[in-house]
C-alpha cells in the first residue's frame, strides 16, 4: 500500500469527530485544572515547575533519538536564560545550548509566527558543527536530493526493514510552504488536535535530513502553548513519549501507512497528552514539598555547599545522599561533607536511613501535608 504522501487527498486530512470528542474533552478539563491549580500558586513555586517540566522535556525529546543529555546541564542552561538562579549548575556545553534555545524559542515565543527561516535556525541550533555524528549533513536548509532517499529503518544490514519513506526532496519545498500557511492560519480546528496534527503532519515530510522527529515535537509543544495560552510549561509531553516510545513509533508507522484519515493516530496522541498531564499533576505535590523544605532552610539560611547539594537532591538526584556523593558533589573532603550532613540533620533538613555502618545513607524529610 501507498504511504500517506502519496494518497489522494493528501494533505487534507480527516478524522472522525465523534471518536476524539470523548477523549478531547477529558484532556481539555485535565488540562484546565492543572493551569487554575498552577494559577493558586505563588510565583517562586510556578517558576521551579515550569523548569522543571522544561528541563525534562529537552532530556527525554533528545532521548527518544537515542541522545542522552546531562539533565543539570539542561536545567543550567535553561534556568540561566530565564533568568533564575543557578548557582553551582554545571556549565551547559555548546551543543546542548542549541538544543535548549531551539526548544525555548518555540514555548516562550508561542504566538510568533513559524516561518522557514525559524526552522532553519532551529535546526542549525541543533546541529551547530553542521554534522550528525561524524556524519557531514546539510544544515538550515531542507534536505537536497544528493542525500538520497529519506527513510526509517530497522534491522541488521543487509536485513533493514522500511517503516517509512518520505517524500522526495523535490517536493519539500512546495510541501512546507503549505504545512507553514495551515500552521500560521485561521483556527479551524481545537488547538490541540491542531498540535497532534502537526507533529504528524511535519515528522511525515521530515524536511531535513536529521532532526524531525525533535523538531516535529518542538512544534507540538510550540501547539500547546498556544492552547494553554501560556508560555510556562506545566507537563512534558516529550516525556510521556519517551515512556511509551514504542508505541509511538508504531502508531507513527500505522498512520504513514494508510489513508489519509488520522483518527487513530489522534486518538493516541490525545491519550498520551492526558497522560502527560495526569503525570504532571502528581509531579506538582513533589514540587510544593520542595518549595515549603526550601522555605524552611530560608528561615536559617545554608552555606553554598548545602544549597548546591539539597538542590541536586531535589531535581533529577538518583538513590539516597552518602557522605561520598556529598563530597563529590561539593567538592570537598569527606571530613568536610559529613559535618555538613551532620548539621542538615540537626536542622531536620536530612534523616539518616535505618541502615548503618558502611551503608550509611540520607534523603530529605517528608514534611506533614
Amino acid at each position: 500500500m501507498a504511504y500517506i504522501h502519496e494518497q489522494p487527498g493528501w494533505p487534507e486530512f480527516t478524522w472522525e469527530g465523534e471518536a476524539l470528542m470523548g477523549p478531547l474533552g477529558a484532556v481539555r478539563h485535565r488540562q484546565g485544572r492543572l493551569l487554575g491549580s498552577m494559577e493558586t500558586l505563588g510565583f517562586d513555586v510556578r517558576a521551579e515547575a515550569s523548569l522543571g517540566f522544561l528541563t525534562r522535556d529537552v532530556v527525554k525529546s533528545s532521548a527518544i533519538e537515542g541522545e542522552q543529555l546531562d539533565p543539570q546541564e539542561v536545567r543550567s542552561s535553561i534556568a540561566r536564560r530565564l533568568g533564575l538562579d543557578i548557582g553551582g549548575l554545571p556549565k551547559a556545553g555548546r551543543h546542548l545550548e542549541g538544543v535548549v534555545e531551539m526548544m525555548l524559542d518555540g514555548t516562550r515565543n508561542f504566538e510568533k509566527r513559524l516561518t522557514k527561516q525559524r526552522l532553519f535556525g532551529w535546526h542549525g541550533a541543533l546541529f551547530p558543527t553542521g554534522r550528525s555524528g561524524l556524519r557531514k549533513i546539510t544544515v538550515g536548509a531542507w534536505r537536497k536530493s544528493e542525500a538520497g532517499a529519506m527513510r526509517v529503518v530497522s534491522g541488521a544490514l543487509g536485513r533493514e526493514k522500511v517503516h517509512f519513506e518520505a517524500p522526495e526532496a523535490g517536493r519539500v519545498e512546495a510541501e512546507m510552504a503549505h504545512f507553514l500557511r495551515w500552521f500560521n492560519g485561521a483556527q479551524t480546528v481545537d488547538p490541540v488536535l491542531k498540535a497532534g496534527i502537526a507533529h504528524f503532519w511535519f515528522v511525515t515530510i521530515h524536511p531535513f535530513e536529521d532532526g524531525n522527529g525533535r523538531i516535529a515535537r518542538a512544534i507540538a509543544d510550540m501547539a500547546l502553548a498556544r492552547a494553554d495560552g501560556t508560555s510556562d510549561r506545566f507537563y512534558s509531553m516529550s516525556s510521556q513519549i519517551e515512556a511509551e516510545r514504542k508505541d509511538y513509533y508504531d502508531q507513527l508507522e500505522t498512520a504513514q501507512r494508510r489513508d489519509v484519515d488520522i483518527t487513530g493516530w489522534l486518538e493516541w496522541f490525545l491519550g498520551c497528552l492526558d497522560r502527560a498531564i495526569e503525570g504532571a499533576e502528581k509531579t506538582l505535590v513533589a514540587v510544593q514539598h520542595r518549595a515549603r523544605l526550601w522555605e524552611r532552610i530560608h528561615r536559617h539560611p545554608v552555606h553554598e555547599r548545602q544549597r548546591l547539594v539539597l538542590d541536586r537532591l531535589m531535581n533529577e538526584f538518583e538513590g539516597f545522599l552518602t557522605t561520598s556523593k556529598y563530597a563529590k558533589l561539593a567538592k570537598c573532603s569527606p571530613d568536610t561533607a559529613l559535618r555538613d550532613i551532620r548539621e542538615l540533620l540537626e536542622r531536620g533538613i536530612l534523616v539518616q536511613n535505618e541502615a548503618g555502618g558502611r551503608s550509611t545513607s540520607y534523603r530529605l524529610v517528608e514534611l506533614p501535608s
